[in-house]
């Protein structure tokens, strides 16, 4: 029986390196894949799912509005896919996780999603709590702080360094944006953010 899978974790765990590795296993295998990414993101270009650590991939783009459910069942009539794969999973709508879920239980493919679990303040995104309400199967990935515990949050900082407590949920960005922090230390860093404003 095919899965819903959510592989998450704060900044910099790898999320993306472990998809691409996932791809590569399957592709080797002489299965086919389909990897999704978010419109939104092209840090490495449209289309592109790429790590930090240099590996790359071509992957179809969705929006809110798109109909992932279709699209992935005209593709497995073209050709019979082993395994979806969906990189920056946090941008899902609530929507388009129930058509995941249906891929798994109708098409019975594979689905592995990975995305962060929360935003800059501690809020889950829409797309993540979908896939922590409804998927089969919840890993988390490791990131670690500053001081060497597991990071499980994601501070924005501005150019400087500062942390940054408020603003849209969404926004693009790498090292230059987000820390990977443990609990305490978030915590930690918006309370001097607070005080030196």
């Amino acid at each position: 029986m095919a899965k819903l899978y959510f592989y998450y974790a704060a900044m910099n765990a790898g999320k993306s390196t472990t998809l691409l590795q996932a791809d590569f296993n399957y592709r080797e295998r002489g299965m086919e894949t389909m990897l999704w990414t978010a419109a939104l993101d092209e840090r490495q270009g449209a289309g592109r799912i790429g790590s930090r650590i240099g590996l790359a991939a071509e992957a179809h783009r969705f929006e809110a509005s798109t109909p992932l459910y279709e699209r992935i069942a005209d593709e497995q009539r073209r050709r019979p896919l082993g395994c979806l794969l969906v990189d920056e999973a946090q941008f899902l709508s609530p929507r388009q996780v129930r058509d995941l879920a249906e891929v798994a239980d109708r098409l019975k493919i594979p689905v592995l999603c990975y995305g962060l679990r929360t935003d800059f303040q501690g809020e889950l995104f829409p797309g993540s709590a979908a896939l922590l309400a409804i998927a089969d199967k919840l890993i988390e990935l490791k990131a670690v702080c500053e001081c060497g515990a597991k990071a499980t949050m994601n501070l924005r900082v501005d150019a400087e360094g500062r942390a940054v407590a408020q603003g849209a949920q969404t926004e693009i960005g790498g090292n230059d944006r987000y820390v990977a922090l443990c609990r305490r230390h978030f915590n930690d860093r918006l309370r001097a953010a607070a005080t030196a404003a």
